[in-house]
Protein backbone atom coordinates (compact mmCIF):
# COMPACT_ATOMS: atom_id res chain seq x y z
CA UNK A 1 0.00 0.00 0.00
CA UNK A 2 2.80 2.51 0.91
CA UNK A 3 4.10 1.54 -2.47
CA UNK A 4 1.85 2.64 -4.07
CA UNK A 5 1.21 5.27 -2.80
CA UNK A 6 4.91 6.43 -3.45
CA UNK A 7 4.46 5.59 -7.46
CA UNK A 8 1.33 7.95 -7.03
CA UNK A 9 3.18 10.91 -5.35
CA UNK A 10 6.03 10.31 -8.20
CA UNK A 11 3.73 9.98 -10.85
CA UNK A 12 2.17 13.51 -9.38
CA UNK A 13 5.52 14.85 -9.28
CA UNK A 14 6.70 14.17 -12.81
CA UNK A 15 2.87 15.50 -13.87
CA UNK A 16 3.34 18.98 -12.61
CA UNK A 17 7.43 19.52 -13.97
CA UNK A 18 6.32 18.75 -17.29
CA UNK A 19 3.10 20.82 -16.75
CA UNK A 20 5.61 23.48 -15.68
CA UNK A 21 7.98 23.08 -18.36
CA UNK A 22 5.50 23.09 -20.94
CA UNK A 23 4.19 26.37 -19.01
CA UNK A 24 7.87 28.34 -19.77
CA UNK A 25 8.23 27.02 -22.92
CA UNK A 26 4.56 28.79 -23.98
CA UNK A 27 5.60 32.07 -21.70
CA UNK A 28 9.04 32.38 -23.78
CA UNK A 29 7.37 31.21 -27.48
CA UNK A 30 4.73 34.19 -26.30
CA UNK A 31 7.44 36.51 -25.38
CA UNK A 32 9.60 35.84 -28.48
CA UNK A 33 6.36 36.67 -30.98
CA UNK A 34 6.08 39.77 -29.46
CA UNK A 35 10.00 40.65 -29.53
CA UNK A 36 9.34 39.56 -33.41
CA UNK A 37 5.99 41.88 -33.60
CA UNK A 38 8.12 44.56 -32.08
CA UNK A 39 10.72 44.45 -34.32
CA UNK A 40 8.63 44.72 -37.40
CA UNK A 41 6.11 48.08 -38.18
CA UNK A 42 2.65 46.70 -38.22
CA UNK A 43 1.94 49.51 -40.49
CA UNK A 44 4.08 49.08 -43.26
CA UNK A 45 6.36 45.98 -42.18
CA UNK A 46 9.51 47.75 -42.34
CA UNK A 47 12.54 47.25 -39.80
CA UNK A 48 13.66 50.39 -39.31
CA UNK A 49 12.68 50.93 -35.72
CA UNK A 50 14.31 54.04 -33.64
CA UNK A 51 14.51 54.13 -30.17
CA UNK A 52 13.93 57.64 -28.28
CA UNK A 53 14.78 57.20 -24.84
CA UNK A 54 13.85 61.06 -24.17
CA UNK A 55 9.87 60.49 -24.72
CA UNK A 56 10.56 56.25 -23.94
CA UNK A 57 8.49 55.11 -27.35
CA UNK A 58 9.25 52.81 -29.52
CA UNK A 59 9.07 54.71 -33.23
CA UNK A 60 9.30 53.35 -36.77
CA UNK A 61 11.77 55.59 -39.08
CA UNK A 62 9.67 55.26 -42.01
CA UNK A 63 6.08 55.86 -41.37
CA UNK A 64 6.20 57.76 -37.85
CA UNK A 65 3.77 55.05 -35.97
CA UNK A 66 4.66 54.76 -32.37
CA UNK A 67 4.86 51.19 -31.86
CA UNK A 68 5.62 50.87 -28.17
CA UNK A 69 5.67 53.52 -25.36
CA UNK A 70 6.64 53.82 -21.43
CA UNK A 71 8.95 51.46 -22.07
CA UNK A 72 12.11 50.99 -18.95
CA UNK A 73 15.09 53.23 -19.39
CA UNK A 74 17.72 50.74 -18.65
CA UNK A 75 20.73 53.33 -18.14
CA UNK A 76 21.57 55.40 -14.75
CA UNK A 77 19.00 57.63 -13.33
CA UNK A 78 21.99 60.35 -12.57
CA UNK A 79 23.06 62.66 -15.41
CA UNK A 80 27.05 64.50 -16.08
CA UNK A 81 27.92 66.92 -17.88
CA UNK A 82 32.08 66.35 -17.71
CA UNK A 83 34.20 63.11 -16.58
CA UNK A 84 34.54 64.30 -13.17
CA UNK A 85 30.90 64.54 -12.27
CA UNK A 86 30.28 60.81 -14.48
CA UNK A 87 33.69 59.41 -11.96
CA UNK A 88 31.82 61.04 -8.95
CA UNK A 89 28.63 59.57 -9.48
CA UNK A 90 28.89 56.34 -10.91
CA UNK A 91 28.39 53.45 -8.68
CA UNK A 92 30.29 50.63 -10.53
CA UNK A 93 33.89 49.77 -11.17
CA UNK A 94 36.21 49.83 -14.14
CA UNK A 95 35.08 47.92 -17.03
CA UNK A 96 36.77 43.93 -17.50
CA UNK A 97 39.95 44.06 -19.53
CA UNK A 98 42.31 41.38 -20.33
CA UNK A 99 45.16 44.00 -20.13
CA UNK A 100 45.81 42.66 -16.18
CA UNK A 101 46.23 39.15 -14.83
CA UNK A 102 42.81 39.23 -12.82
CA UNK A 103 40.78 40.75 -15.86
CA UNK A 104 40.86 43.92 -13.05
CA UNK A 105 38.59 42.03 -11.12
CA UNK A 106 40.31 42.58 -7.88
CA UNK A 107 40.31 44.92 -5.45
CA UNK A 108 43.20 47.67 -5.55
CA UNK A 109 44.17 49.81 -2.18
CA UNK A 110 45.01 53.10 -3.18
CA UNK A 111 48.77 54.27 -2.89
CA UNK A 112 46.82 57.78 -1.18
CA UNK A 113 46.40 57.82 2.77
CA UNK A 114 42.82 59.18 2.30
CA UNK A 115 39.25 57.39 2.54
CA UNK A 116 35.93 57.00 0.38
CA UNK A 117 35.10 60.42 1.58
CA UNK A 118 38.39 62.21 0.39
CA UNK A 119 39.61 62.97 3.96
CA UNK A 120 43.33 61.99 5.04
CA UNK A 121 43.37 58.97 7.46
CA UNK A 122 44.95 59.20 10.49
CA UNK A 123 48.67 58.68 11.75
CA UNK A 124 47.24 55.72 14.21
CA UNK A 125 45.42 54.06 11.84
CA UNK A 126 48.12 54.29 8.69
CA UNK A 127 50.10 51.72 10.24
CA UNK A 128 47.10 49.02 9.38
CA UNK A 129 46.26 50.15 5.73
CA UNK A 130 49.75 50.04 4.95
CA UNK A 131 50.15 46.12 6.10
CA UNK A 132 46.41 45.75 4.46
CA UNK A 133 48.01 47.03 1.31
CA UNK A 134 50.71 45.02 1.37
CA UNK A 135 49.09 41.92 2.03
CA UNK A 136 46.95 42.71 -0.66
CA UNK A 137 49.20 43.50 -3.16
CA UNK A 138 50.58 39.89 -2.41
CA UNK A 139 47.31 37.58 -2.26
CA UNK A 140 46.81 39.30 -5.98
CA UNK A 141 49.32 36.82 -7.15
CA UNK A 142 48.85 33.33 -6.11
CA UNK A 143 51.10 31.27 -8.22
CA UNK A 144 53.92 31.37 -10.54
CA UNK A 145 51.32 30.95 -13.52
CA UNK A 146 49.72 34.32 -12.26
CA UNK A 147 53.22 35.68 -11.66
CA UNK A 148 54.58 35.59 -15.33
CA UNK A 149 51.09 36.29 -16.46
CA UNK A 150 51.05 39.92 -14.90
CA UNK A 151 54.73 40.30 -16.07
CA UNK A 152 53.91 39.67 -19.40
CA UNK A 153 51.24 41.85 -19.65
CA UNK A 154 52.99 44.64 -18.32
CA UNK A 155 55.53 44.41 -20.53
CA UNK A 156 52.99 44.17 -23.36
CA UNK A 157 51.35 47.52 -22.15
CA UNK A 158 55.19 49.00 -21.59
CA UNK A 159 55.98 48.25 -25.49
CA UNK A 160 52.39 49.65 -26.49
CA UNK A 161 52.48 52.73 -25.05
CA UNK A 162 56.12 53.10 -26.45
CA UNK A 163 54.41 52.75 -29.96
CA UNK A 164 51.64 54.64 -29.28
CA UNK A 165 49.46 51.93 -30.11
CA UNK A 166 45.83 52.03 -29.15
CA UNK A 167 43.51 50.26 -26.67
CA UNK A 168 41.53 47.58 -29.11
CA UNK A 169 45.50 46.50 -30.08
CA UNK A 170 46.50 46.00 -26.45
CA UNK A 171 43.18 44.09 -25.91
CA UNK A 172 43.25 41.78 -28.74
CA UNK A 173 47.34 41.51 -28.17
CA UNK A 174 46.24 40.10 -24.38
CA UNK A 175 43.77 37.97 -25.61
CA UNK A 176 46.55 36.67 -27.83
CA UNK A 177 48.97 35.91 -25.11
CA UNK A 178 46.09 34.57 -22.79
CA UNK A 179 45.19 31.99 -25.77
CA UNK A 180 48.87 30.87 -25.23
CA UNK A 181 49.54 30.26 -22.39
CA UNK A 182 46.14 28.23 -22.51
CA UNK A 183 47.56 25.54 -25.08
CA UNK A 184 51.03 25.87 -23.28
CA UNK A 185 52.57 27.30 -26.24
CA UNK A 186 55.22 29.49 -23.77
CA UNK A 187 56.82 26.15 -22.43
CA UNK A 188 60.91 26.83 -23.59
CA UNK A 189 60.29 30.18 -25.38
CA UNK A 190 60.75 33.31 -23.36
CA UNK A 191 57.93 35.83 -21.89
CA UNK A 192 59.46 39.08 -23.49
CA UNK A 193 59.72 36.69 -26.98
CA UNK A 194 56.40 35.72 -26.61
CA UNK A 195 54.77 39.01 -25.63
CA UNK A 196 56.36 40.77 -28.49
CA UNK A 197 54.63 38.19 -31.14
CA UNK A 198 51.25 38.37 -30.15
CA UNK A 199 51.81 42.21 -30.17
CA UNK A 200 52.95 41.88 -33.75
CA UNK A 201 50.17 39.15 -33.82
CA UNK A 202 47.17 41.99 -32.62
CA UNK A 203 48.75 45.21 -34.48
CA UNK A 204 48.27 42.98 -37.98
CA UNK A 205 44.41 41.70 -37.20
CA UNK A 206 43.53 45.39 -35.81
CA UNK A 207 44.97 46.75 -38.99
CA UNK A 208 47.65 49.27 -37.20
CA UNK A 209 50.63 47.71 -38.31
CA UNK A 210 54.26 48.03 -37.25
CA UNK A 211 57.04 46.40 -38.42
CA UNK A 212 59.19 43.51 -37.01
CA UNK A 213 62.20 46.37 -36.70
CA UNK A 214 59.98 48.85 -34.71
CA UNK A 215 58.63 46.50 -32.17
CA UNK A 216 62.33 45.13 -31.84
CA UNK A 217 63.46 48.53 -30.71
CA UNK A 218 61.02 48.17 -27.59
CA UNK A 219 60.97 45.03 -26.37
CA UNK A 220 63.94 43.24 -25.75
CA UNK A 221 64.31 40.45 -27.99
CA UNK A 222 65.74 40.32 -31.32
CA UNK A 223 64.07 40.87 -34.48
CA UNK A 224 65.02 37.14 -35.52
CA UNK A 225 63.59 35.62 -32.04
CA UNK A 226 60.12 37.61 -32.05
CA UNK A 227 59.54 36.61 -36.16
CA UNK A 228 60.64 32.87 -34.84
CA UNK A 229 57.58 33.19 -32.11
CA UNK A 230 55.31 34.61 -34.00
CA UNK A 231 55.27 32.03 -36.78
CA UNK A 232 54.83 29.72 -34.24
CA UNK A 233 51.69 30.97 -32.55
CA UNK A 234 49.90 32.22 -35.62
CA UNK A 235 50.37 28.20 -36.90
CA UNK A 236 49.36 26.71 -34.01
CA UNK A 237 46.53 29.36 -32.45
CA UNK A 238 45.35 29.26 -36.67
CA UNK A 239 45.41 33.11 -36.63
CA UNK A 240 44.01 34.06 -40.22
CA UNK A 241 45.80 37.23 -40.89
CA UNK A 242 46.49 38.62 -44.53
CA UNK A 243 48.96 40.34 -45.70
CA UNK A 244 49.62 43.75 -44.67
CA UNK A 245 48.50 46.33 -46.80
CA UNK A 246 50.78 49.10 -48.03
CA UNK A 247 47.63 51.33 -47.42
CA UNK A 248 47.32 50.80 -44.10
CA UNK A 249 51.31 52.32 -43.25
CA UNK A 250 49.63 55.55 -45.43
CA UNK A 251 48.60 57.75 -42.32
CA UNK A 252 51.24 57.46 -40.34
CA UNK A 253 54.05 57.79 -42.70
CA UNK A 254 52.36 61.03 -43.92
CA UNK A 255 51.88 62.68 -40.09
CA UNK A 256 55.48 61.42 -39.92
CA UNK A 257 56.29 64.19 -42.57
CA UNK A 258 53.51 66.42 -41.70
CA UNK A 259 51.92 65.93 -45.49
CA UNK A 260 48.50 67.37 -46.02
CA UNK A 261 45.70 64.88 -46.49
CA UNK A 262 45.86 65.78 -49.89
CA UNK A 263 49.11 63.88 -50.74
CA UNK A 264 47.42 60.90 -48.43
CA UNK A 265 44.46 60.90 -50.95
CA UNK A 266 46.81 60.60 -53.77
CA UNK A 267 48.95 58.14 -52.09
CA UNK A 268 46.47 56.04 -51.44
CA UNK A 269 45.17 55.96 -54.73
CA UNK A 270 48.63 55.26 -56.59
CA UNK A 271 48.71 52.08 -54.29
CA UNK A 272 45.29 51.27 -55.35
CA UNK A 273 46.25 51.59 -59.39
CA UNK A 274 49.41 49.68 -57.87
CA UNK A 275 46.98 46.55 -56.35
CA UNK A 276 45.16 46.30 -59.47
CA UNK A 277 48.15 45.91 -61.68
CA UNK A 278 49.83 43.89 -58.89
CA UNK A 279 52.65 45.63 -58.66
CA UNK A 280 52.34 45.20 -54.78
CA UNK A 281 52.65 41.51 -54.22
CA UNK A 282 56.18 40.21 -53.58
CA UNK A 283 57.75 43.58 -52.18
CA UNK A 284 58.39 44.92 -48.62
CA UNK A 285 54.49 46.84 -47.82
CA UNK A 286 56.62 49.94 -46.06
CA UNK A 287 59.08 50.34 -49.49
CA UNK A 288 55.69 50.12 -51.11
CA UNK A 289 54.12 52.61 -49.07
CA UNK A 290 57.51 54.76 -48.97
CA UNK A 291 57.71 55.35 -53.06
CA UNK A 292 53.87 56.74 -53.24
CA UNK A 293 54.02 58.75 -50.42
CA UNK A 294 57.57 60.36 -52.04
CA UNK A 295 55.75 60.42 -55.53
CA UNK A 296 52.09 61.82 -54.39
CA UNK A 297 54.68 64.46 -52.51
CA UNK A 298 55.94 65.97 -55.86
CA UNK A 299 52.69 65.77 -57.73
CA UNK A 300 51.02 67.88 -55.12
CA UNK A 301 54.10 70.08 -54.69
CA UNK A 302 54.54 69.08 -51.59
CA UNK A 303 58.66 67.58 -52.14
CA UNK A 304 60.16 65.73 -49.56
CA UNK A 305 63.38 64.16 -50.28
CA UNK A 306 64.21 60.48 -50.24
CA UNK A 307 66.43 60.36 -47.12
CA UNK A 308 63.40 62.46 -45.51
CA UNK A 309 61.05 59.57 -46.24
CA UNK A 310 63.96 56.38 -45.98
CA UNK A 311 63.92 57.53 -42.19
CA UNK A 312 60.38 58.01 -41.02
CA UNK A 313 59.50 54.25 -43.09
CA UNK A 314 62.36 52.50 -41.58
CA UNK A 315 63.80 51.99 -45.45
CA UNK A 316 66.92 52.56 -47.59
CA UNK A 317 66.89 55.29 -49.96
CA UNK A 318 67.91 52.62 -52.39
CA UNK A 319 64.63 51.11 -51.57
CA UNK A 320 62.58 53.95 -52.50
CA UNK A 321 64.43 54.16 -55.43
CA UNK A 322 63.43 51.46 -57.20
CA UNK A 323 59.84 51.39 -56.13
CA UNK A 324 59.06 54.45 -57.03
CA UNK A 325 60.95 53.72 -60.79
CA UNK A 326 58.52 50.98 -61.02
CA UNK A 327 55.28 52.92 -60.02
CA UNK A 328 56.13 55.54 -62.08
CA UNK A 329 56.81 53.36 -65.20
CA UNK A 330 54.32 51.10 -65.25
CA UNK A 331 51.26 53.34 -64.22
CA UNK A 332 52.79 55.78 -66.35
CA UNK A 333 53.25 58.64 -63.74
CA UNK A 334 55.50 62.00 -64.84
CA UNK A 335 57.61 63.10 -62.38
CA UNK A 336 59.15 66.23 -63.17
CA UNK A 337 62.08 66.17 -60.50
Amino acid sequence: MVEVERVRYSDTLEREKIRAMIKARKEKQKEQSFENEKAVCPECGSRNLVHDYERAELVCGDCGLVIDADFVDEGPEWRAFDHDQRMKRSRVGAPMTYTIHDKGLSTMIDWRNRDSYGKSISSKNRAQLYRLRKWQRRIRVSNATERNLAFALSELDRMASALGLPRTVRETAAVVYRKAVDKNLIRGRSIEGVAAAALYAACRQCSVPRTLDEIEEVSRVSRKEIGRTYRFISRELALKLMPTSPIDYVPRFCSGLNLKGEVQSKSVEILRQASEKELTSGRGPTGVAAAAIYIASILCGERRTQREVADVAGVTEVTIRNRYKELAEELDIEIIL
